[in-house]
């Protein structure tokens, strides 16, 4: 049995657990960025959807965070988070590979995409919610920042290599067949999960009230008394609002608009993660010289005006401009995710994480079915290269709820609460919001 203790000589990558944890993380990744390409390639190429429809998976995918977001986060904290984690990942593979059996059967439709999407997307949040509450319990408090950055250093990775190799898997295999990767992705990922040895304590029961509506009640009042939680909800949520708007365009708009083949825009899409990957190794370093809590409002506020660069982007090398703003925009994204996410886990008393997660997660993606079906809206109306512009400018006015916060005027940011609801300094920031901040 390993227990965090074990991490704190070193960084957290001398923890064994986490190293499956991590590696879990990386194949499941690599597989879920083959499908960012190769998902909406099978509704556009092989279904010959209309960009509306292509808009619909976006949402439908995303759906999920509205529909089960806040009761998730009650149902995990009663759980114990590994085995979730694992079988969410199994529910997933076993969704995914239902695309390529079906294609090759014949018998594929929209109407499979979109309940694909909508399964893989529940199981998601209950992953999601499960893998950050988990995380504090591998690693001690002062391993969070690193251990959050080595996930995202994976993603990014993932996020790099996935699309290349999906684009050439598609151009290779056709678009159904490349999904085969991501359902062996979460495949492999539930492997890793099931080598870690680190025994999970069981949930602390609750009062008397074990009611499950007064068990989101409890999560929704600790984010929403936060005053600093508020505000990277808001922004968060907006940028995700527009994150949305552009995933549910951006395949169209390549395709039918840029006229790029499968495997060009897998290398686009590579080129353009690049700039996530230097965000996630440089989360840490900035963090600590520029301060966790500025950290945060300059990465929106200096990587947002290159999505700009997105509608510009035309035939031949100015298809560069597209991958040019995305690789900027993630950088800052990436630095942006690193610091908030490791504030939260901090700021959330233990026995809250599970609830703390789905209420920010229902929150800040909840947004984004809407901006999917914005996008599809927008694009369907007035085309493709119109729904960019508007997420471009839309992307201008993300930092301007940190603008208008007191977190521009902080250097670092509170220390975790006390295990309470609604405790701690960051109920109010108070003095601290005198003193230059840093964003973990």
């Amino acid at each position: 049995m390993s227990t965090p203790h074990q991490a704190t000589a070193g960084g957290p990558l001398r923890h064994r657990d986490f190293r499956h944890l991590l590696s879990g993380a990386a194949a499941s990744q690599v597989g879920a960025q083959v499908t960012l390409v190769a998902l909406p390639l099978v509704a556009v190429l092989e279904l010959d959807a209309p960009a509306f429809q292509v808009a619909l998976l976006t949402a439908a995918e995303t759906a999920a965070f509205l529909l089960v977001g806040l009761p998730a986060g009650a149902w995990v904290d009663r759980m114990r988070k590994l085995p979730v984690l694992i079988r969410a990942d199994v529910i997933r593979a076993v969704a995914m590979a239902s695309i390529p059996f079906a294609a090759v059967a014949g018998f594929l439709t929209m109407a499979q995409l979109y309940a694909v999407a909508l399964i893989t997307g529940v199981a998601t949040v209950f992953f999601d919610v499960s893998h950050q509450s988990y995380l504090p319990q591998l690693l001690p408090k002062e391993q969070l920042v690193a251990g959050n950055g080595a996930l995202e250093t994976v993603r990014s990775s993932a996020q790099v290599a996935g699309p290349g190799l999906g684009g050439g898997l598609v151009q290779l295999l056709g678009a159904h067949l490349a999904i085969v990767a991501d359902a062996i992705g979460y495949a492999v990922s539930a492997l890793f999960l099931l080598a870690i040895r680190h025994k999970e304590p069981a949930p602390r029961p609750e009062g008397t009230d074990t009611s499950l509506r007064a068990e989101i009640g409890e999560g929704l009042g600790f984010v929403l008394r936060q005053p600093l939680l508020r505000v990277i909800v808001l922004t968060t949520g907006l940028g995700n609002f527009f994150s949305a708007l552009l995933l549910s365009v951006q395949t169209v708009f390549l395709v039918r608009v840029l006229d790029l083949p499968p495997a060009a825009i897998g290398l686009m899409l590579s080129s353009s993660a690049v700039g996530g990957l230097a965000g996630a190794l440089c989360a840490g370093r900035l963090a600590r010289g520029l301060g966790q809590a500025r950290i945060i409002w300059l990465s929106a506020l200096v990587s947002g005006p290159f999505a700009l660069l997105w509608p510009l982007a035309g035939h031949g090398a100015a298809a560069g401009l597209f991958a040019a703003g995305s690789a900027v925009v993630f950088f800052g994204a990436v630095v942006y995710n690193v610091a908030q996410v490791s504030f939260r886990q901090l700021l959330c008393p233990p026995r809250l994480l599970g609830r703390m997660n789905a209420t920010m997660r229902f929150l800040v993606w909840g947004t984004m079915p809407l901006g999917a079906l914005a996008g599809g809206a927008v694009a369907g109306a007035y085309g493709p290269r119109a729904a960019v512009w508007v997420c471009a400018i839309g992307f201008l006015a993300v930092p301007l709820p940190l603008l208008f916060s007191r977190l521009r005027t902080m250097r670092d940011l509170p220390a975790a609460a006390p295990d309470g609801p609604g405790e701690g300094p960051g109920t109010d920031p108070g003095p601290r919001a005198e003193a230059p901040a840093s964003v973990n």
